[in-house]
């Protein structure tokens, strides 16, 4: 069964990019594999989430995925020669000459393995298709698994795509995301009659941190603060993709609080995202008489109804 995007992010077709990454970000949190050690439906509700926010959050891939499906989505899918074709098939059923009945998946395959859209229009007209002394391979398709950071600074990987095959070396590009695809030329199907072989596409798969998430260009953290450091202002040490910086916590800092650290997030193709920072106020594990009096002491000067204002 075809995936529906929209269905995955609980969104309407015709929502605002702020109401899909809004609906991405909570759903991303709550089926995250870190939140779900060992449960394989939460990592696969994940992943599907991922696709669907790549997608519906990229306007050109959203477009062709609202016209075409997910079968505008795949490598080589051409949108005007699909149209082009569309509208064939339409005046030839309107002249009541029948024909093959035509789908989108035949108009790709073809495309791929080596037939020109010409041929299917011969097909479609009663024209007969000649043979071609040789042809191109079709391209393959696979996937290869990255770490999070691998993805973010960019990785050369060495791979023997095939048993008793040479090494061959997988560039992938910095600011990668999970479903991007790397082609690497000329490991695909072989010719035919001695035509050059199909290329290979990989597509990338990233393995979840266990401390940041990304959205985009952007990337999140959960930072842990003291109870001394949220009341009192501190300036703690931040890991991101670029080295550790130092980020001021501002006094009286609250739990859920964001700090935005500007141009640490993703960098891709000249562009870079913020690292978002949420301030998580952590309190002892442990009992002591000490701790017991600095909590009684705490609560002793706490003012007013923490929760006041707070209806349904």
């Amino acid at each position: 069964m075809a995936a529906d995007f929209y269905k995955d992010l609980g969104v309407s077709r015709d929502a605002t990019p702020d109401e899909i990454k809004k609906a991405y970000r909570k759903l991303a949190a709550q089926h995250h594999p870190d939140k779900n050690p060992g449960d394989k439906k939460a990592e696969g509700r994940f992943k599907a989430l991922n696709r669907a926010h790549q997608v519906l959050s990229d306007p050109e891939k959203r477009k062709l995925y609202d016209e075409f499906g997910e079968d505008g989505l795949r490598e080589g899918f051409d949108p005007h020669a699909a149209h082009a074709y569309q509208r064939a098939a339409a005046g030839a059923r309107g002249r009541g000459r029948g024909g093959p009945e035509v789908r989108l998946e035949d108009l790709f395959s073809n495309a791929q393995a080596g037939g020109g859209f010409t041929d299917i229009f011969g097909d479609l007209f009663g024209g007969a298709r000649g043979r071609r002394p040789s042809a191109r391979g079709a391209d393959l398709q696979s996937e290869v698994v990255v770490d999070f950071a691998s993805a973010l600074r960019g990785a050369e990987l060495k791979l023997r795509l095939q048993d008793g095959g040479d090494e061959v070396t997988v560039r992938v590009p910095a600011g990668a995301g999970d479903g991007d695809k790397v082609r690497v030329p000329g490991q695909g199907a072989p010719g035919n009659a001695g035509g050059p072989p199909g290329d290979l596409l990989l597509a990338i798969r990233v393995r979840p941190h266990p401390f940041f998430e990304r959205s985009g260009l952007d990337l999140y953290l959960d930072l842990p603060i003291t109870v001394t450091e949220a009341y009192r202002g501190a300036k703690v040490r931040v890991p991101t993709p670029d080295g550790p910086v130092t980020l001021s916590v501002p006094k009286h800092a609250q739990s859920g609080q964001v700090a935005r650290l500007k141009g640490k997030g993703v960098q891709r193709q000249g562009q870079t995202g913020d690292l978002f920072v949420r301030f998580q106020i952590k309190l002892p594990v442990t009992s002591s008489p000490e701790i017991d009096q600095a909590v009684d002491a705490l609560g002793e000067a706490m003012t007013g109804d923490v929760r006041a204002g707070i209806s349904f």
